[in-house]
């Protein structure tokens, strides 16, 4: 009987590497030496899951460097090395340089790094989550490999305490589950996997630094990065820049977790020793407020529930690791017992449970600073200049066709519940108090509210034309804004107010609340779904309701849809209105929708709204304004 070959070690790994014996093994991915490279100081309660987590990601190799740790986590990494699933890194800081800048220093020179095939660095508090295919990095890489691409720039997501006072031992990616909005651009910092190649690349924290001898060659060129959803990165970004902006973002392939906060009791642990960058102010009120965002639940990582809880079940199954980890955890347990009879901790408390009351709208990542377009040129090189200049010379040359200008989403794609209460501020939009509710909301929608300006055409345009004494049927009412407004200034209609969506029916319920809109015989909401048959209902409530005016907000009245039911309409209101959602979606074939109303006699669009945001159409002819 053949005795068992001993898995071959990564390259440039070290002596120490893979001596014990042990059960779990390096992942080979057919696409080489996967490697991540981070930074650790006193993580012993959390070290045990980052490691089995990225494991289970599909990371071939873990690098880590730690300084100054007095909990074990060194000991743990040495550990882990032993047993050939991570690679431990003392990170002997030079004088005057921070401990994240000097460990990337020596990974720079580190022959495991220098080894592999992908490289991405990140921190302790960040876990990375893939959507795409089965979750791994495998299938992400086979992904951007089929694109001619050799980089992903992952966008972090910040992850908030959820409430979560005290301290607990369950995983951390099972703990906090909510998140702040995908559009909350202070959250778009990003981490970059790249094919990395010493040569050409010097290591950063968010992305490689290109090196200057290889800046004017052909090398920029065969740079291909994609962004967090398989898109392109643009030009500009081989060359500068650390965080997503509204053209680049993207979430739909994969996004890296940030949980720099936790628990209150996490937060109190962390807050009395120091962190990775000897930032001594780093961990008061204000940077809670911007990383406590709880306002999207999240809960992609419980993927990877089975797998990583079978690791960190193997993983303990050693002795030693076994020992170390629980003497971490036992120690922070009781460092947090010392201090929990402090006044400094009952105070911490309250600061952070005032901090965490500060509407998403008032927080501020850093001070204002305007865009000084001068110093972004001087930093620039000569070659991005010229790269730059030719890129908007090729527009002048060959201007694309521009695209027509269409309606922003109000709504979350996928709006979160808002049953649970959170600090929200209230604004007067038009005649109604809107809440600036960011599970409900779109970024562009929540500007709109702050300013008063919350779907300011139609709220202006809607009581102008609507018949004297009609009724309205509003399907798809979204918050129900524009009926709440009507109630207001139109007290002569009778308001009937239906949506398919929980989360906006119970958002509407709280707005018409704080408005005083009670529900009467002119303002009624209507218990019916347009799901699963749009055609049918429809059709059911114009002939039970009977409206003057119809408006029509939800998608799934498709254009088909309207054009089958249109003949079919009886009685025919005598005005019919697309808006809000719908034209969103379906704003591309408004021209084939007009034709359609066309061919049944409607006339339209008219009554002067913008057409890109409200199509009116009516069996009489508007007078020309």
């Amino acid at each position: 009987m053949k005795a068992e070959r001993k898995p071959k070690p990564p390259r440039g790994a070290t002596a120490l590497f893979g001596t014990v014996p042990f059960g779990v093994k390096r992942h080979v991915s057919p696409h080489g030496q996967v490697t991540a490279v981070s930074m650790m100081k006193d993580e012993g309660p959390y070290v045990i899951e980052w490691v089995a987590h990225h494991l289970a990601v599909g990371f071939t190799d873990l690098v880590v460097y730690t300084n100054d740790c007095s909990d074990g986590t060194d000991d743990m990494l040495i550990r882990l090395e032993e047993l050939g699933l991570a690679h431990h890194r003392r990170n002997v800081i030079p004088e005057g340089i921070r401990p994240q800048p000097s460990a990337l220093n020596y990974a720079q020179e580190e022959p495991v790094v220098c080894n592999s095939d992908w490289v991405m660095v990140f921190d302790a508090d960040e876990f990375l989550s893939i959507r795409h295919g089965d979750g791994t990095l495998d299938s992400l890489i086979a992904a951007a490999k089929e694109r001619d691409a050799n980089g992903i720039v992952v966008t972090w997501r910040i992850f908030g305490s959820g409430g979560v006072v005290e301290w607990s031992r369950a995983p951390v990616t099972e703990q906090y589950l909510m998140a702040a909005p995908t559009d909350w651009n202070k959250g778009w910092g990003v981490k970059t996997l790249f094919t990395f190649d010493p040569d050409y690349w010097k290591l950063g924290i968010h992305r490689p630094k290109m090196k200057n001898r290889h800046i004017d060659t052909p090398f920029p060129d065969t740079v291909k990065w994609l962004n967090g959803s398989g898109r392109e990165m643009e030009d500009y970004f081989k060359f500068r820049g650390w965080r997503s902006i509204t053209r680049t973002i993207g979430y739909d392939w994969v996004q890296l977790n940030h949980y720099a906060v936790k628990s209150v009791d996490s937060y109190a642990i962390r807050k009395l020793r120091g962190n990775v960058n000897n930032k001594k102010d780093k961990y008061n009120s204000d940077y809670w407020s911007l990383q406590d965002r709880n306002e999207v639940r999240d809960d992609t990582m419980l993927r990877y529930t089975e797998r990583r809880n079978a690791l960190i079940r193997a993983l303990l199954q050693d002795p030693v690791l076994n020992r170390l980890h629980h003497a971490a955890v036992e120690r922070a347990e009781a460092r947090l017992a010392e201090i929990k009879t402090t006044e400094a901790y009952a105070a911490l408390v309250a600061d952070l449970a005032r901090a965490s009351a500060l509407p998403i709208g008032e927080i501020t990542a850093k001070p204002p600073q305007a865009r000084d377009r001068e110093k972004i040129a001087a930093l620039m090189s000569e070659v991005e200049k010229r790269r730059s200049a030719k890129a908007k010379e090729d527009r002048r040359a060959n201007p694309t066709e521009k695209p027509p200008a269409l309606p922003s989403g109000l709504y979350r794609a996928t709006p979160d519940d808002p049953a649970p209460e959170i600090a929200l501020d209230w604004v007067q939009n038009h005649t109604v108090e809107l809440p600036a509710d960011p599970r409900i909301f779109t970024t562009p929608a929540l500007a709109a509210i702050a300013a008063g300006k919350f779907e300011r055409g139609l709220a202006r345009r809607m009581p102008q034309v609507l018949p004297k004494g009609g009724v309205v049927l509003d399907l798809g009412a979204g918050c129900g804004f524009l009926a709440c407004h009507l109630a207001r200034v139109r007290p002569d209609l009778t308001l009937l107010v239906q949506e398919d969506a929980p989360a906006l029916r119970l958002a509407m319920a709280r707005i018409m609340a704080r408005n005083g809109c009670a529900a009467s015989d002119r303002f009624r909401l209507v218990d019916a779904t347009l799901a699963p048959d749009p055609a049918e209902t429809l059709l059911s409530l114009v002939a039970e309701h009977r409206p003057a005016a119809l408006v029509l907000s939800d998608p799934a009245v498709t254009p088909q849809v309207l054009a089958e039911v249109l003949p079919s309409l009886a009685p025919l209101p005598a005005q019919l209105f697309l808006s809000g959602r719908w034209m969103e979606v379906w704003f591309k074939d408004a021209a084939q929708t007009d034709a359609a109303f066309a061919a049944q006699g409607w006339h339209g669009p008219q009554w002067g709204f913008d057409p890109a945001l409200t199509r009116g159409y009516g069996r009489v002819a508007a007078p020309t304004p």
